[in-house]
């Protein structure tokens, strides 16, 4: 359906009950002004850095089966006969994979950034961006540090734990010089890159959960932290400080320098690029897994607030992973819709941008749910009124008023511009707002601007177009939830006189 619109031509017109009559094809007369009423959209949207993400894999890949999953080993790619649909899961616009250390710097100071660069071209052309996390290990020798790495320090930390999931002393300084050197390696090299989407902050312990991360000295934690902060200055950063291992959430977080500023607009006074990080959390859905608390009752809501962190959101994405799989939460757990509602339901209220449900299927009579969630989960935009001029000179202003909403539960995090389009079948002109959407959080959204036709626009009539797109391809990037887009991406508004 097409917008409606509504012309104010005069008191008496009104009077006479001349309301509301369609834009397009009619010519207006001089002095109006042009309302759009767009209609709502209920279709669950596919738009970037928000929903379901891959799991080591990209769209069009095999899901995990059973309840089981892998990672930390290098990338594998499966075969691919051009089809995206990812069976019995959501589609993507996220590639999330986790890497230990000793499959990426083979040798010291030696990169196997090949691996990084087909992981975001693969991820490019699956319709998806890349989050990445690298480990420095986990339990097992297979997944050790690197080898050069242990012949380095030893055996220290395999026979005489400090903490109980550390497998070498991260105090030692070769942990930070080579560790650290690999963090500042790879921010030099791919920060900012526009298919990476953000990166899963790692230190220490199993995984890189940081495990321990309180006795660590000051030096070393603030020096780890720093690597990340001085070398990725625009890629998203996304830490988990709430992992059920952390006794003492609230030093975990602050101790770490996370926090560029805290809720009151103060600081921890440490490190030289404070900014704000996100945060993400790995099992979510715990509702009773383990003998002496639960995630979901015991951990997640005390201590999204004692870290700090319950503000994050408003600045940088929130990340979450399901605890086991969809498969345990059905046959090992028996959670009915009940639970997994009410699960859902906290994630929104935490603010939850992206989901990794490991790549294990949704099973059937959850579906549902999950596409209501994903309807809510991150950014969700509807524009409810557009106004504009009916005609305009060249070299002249347009005045435009809009009012959107926002009826997701987080604000978008990348710096995509909210841009108007005037296209006829001669000349097209993208005209750029000055709007920083990633500042549009939920709730009701006024935002107003003056735009100038450039002299080189050829006079006529012009279809009035919007769209959120990336300031560099000028391409639609973001759907917006509301009727009416064309085959370009792009919402028409109605038309527009051009003349001398």
């Amino acid at each position: 359906m097409k917008p409606k619109t509504i012309l104010n031509l005069s008191l008496a017109i009104l009077m006479l009950g001349v309301a509301q009559i369609e834009a397009q094809g009619i010519p207006l007369p001089p002095k109006t002004l042009v309302k759009v009423y767009p209609e709502e959209s209920d279709e669950l949207l596919l738009n970037p850095g928000i929903g379901f993400t891959t799991f080591q894999r990209f769209n069009g890949d095999d899901l995990n089966s059973g309840m089981l999953w892998t990672e930390g080993f290098p990338i594998e790619y499966q075969y691919f006969d051009g089809d995206l649909t990812n069976k019995d899961y959501p589609q993507t616009t996220i590639a999330y994979f986790r890497v230990n250390w000793r499959f990426l710097e083979v040798e010291p100071g030696v990169y196997n950034w090949e691996m990084i660069d087909k992981a975001l071209k693969t991820a490019a052309e699956r319709g998806q961006t890349l989050m990445l996390r690298i480990s420095p290990y986990e339990h097992d020798d297979e997944k050790d540090v690197p080898v050069w790495y242990r012949k380095i320090v030893g055996e220290e930390s395999k026979n005489k734990i400090l903490s109980g999931k550390w497998r070498i002393n991260p105090e030692n300084p070769a942990y930070l010089k080579y560790f650290g050197g690999m963090i500042a390696a790879m921010g030099q090299r791919y920060d900012g890159h526009p298919d990476l989407e953000a990166v899963d902050v790692s230190f220490i312990g199993y995984w890189g959960e940081g495990d321990g991360m309180e006795l660590l000295s000051k030096k070393v934690r603030v020096g780890l932290i720093n690597k990340y902060l001085d070398n990725f200055r625009k890629t998203h950063l996304i830490f988990q400080p709430l992992n059920g291992d952390a006794t003492q959430p609230e030093l975990l977080a602050r101790g770490t320098n996370i926090a560029a500023y805290w809720p009151d607009g103060t600081h921890n006074g440490e490190g030289p690029n404070m900014r704000q990080l996100g945060w993400r959390i790995d099992c979510l859905g715990d509702m009773g897994i383990w003998d002496d608390f639960t995630h979901m009752l015991d951990v997640y809501p005390q201590d999204i607030v004692r870290s700090g962190m319950k503000d994050a959101w408003k600045k940088a994405p929130i990340a979450m992973e399901i605890c086991g799989t969809f498969l345990t939460w059905l046959e090992r757990q028996k959670y009915n819709e009940e639970i997994v509602d009410y699960i859902f339901e906290q994630a929104l209220k935490w603010h939850v941008s992206s989901f990794n449900a490991k790549s294990s299927p949704v099973p059937e009579q959850w579906s549902p749910l999950v596409d209501e969630w994903l309807k809510k989960m991150g950014y969700r935009f509807v524009l409810r009124r557009f106004t504009y001029p009916s005609q305009v000179k060249r070299q002249g202003q347009i005045p435009m008023t809009s009012w959107w909403e926002n009826k997701g539960v987080a604000p978008i995090y990348k710096d995509y511009k909210f841009a108007v389009r005037l296209k006829s079948s001669k000349h097209t002109t993208v005209l750029f707002t000055d709007a920083d959407i990633r500042k549009w959080l939920p709730g009701d959204i006024v935002y107003d601007e003056k735009l100038y036709v450039p002299l080189n626009t050829p006079t006529g009539e012009y279809q009035v177009e919007i769209a959120i797109v990336d300031h560099v391809t000028q391409s639609p990037r973001v759907k917006l939830a509301i009727e009416g887009v064309n085959s370009e991406g792009w919402y028409p508004m109605g038309k527009i006189l051009v003349t001398d």
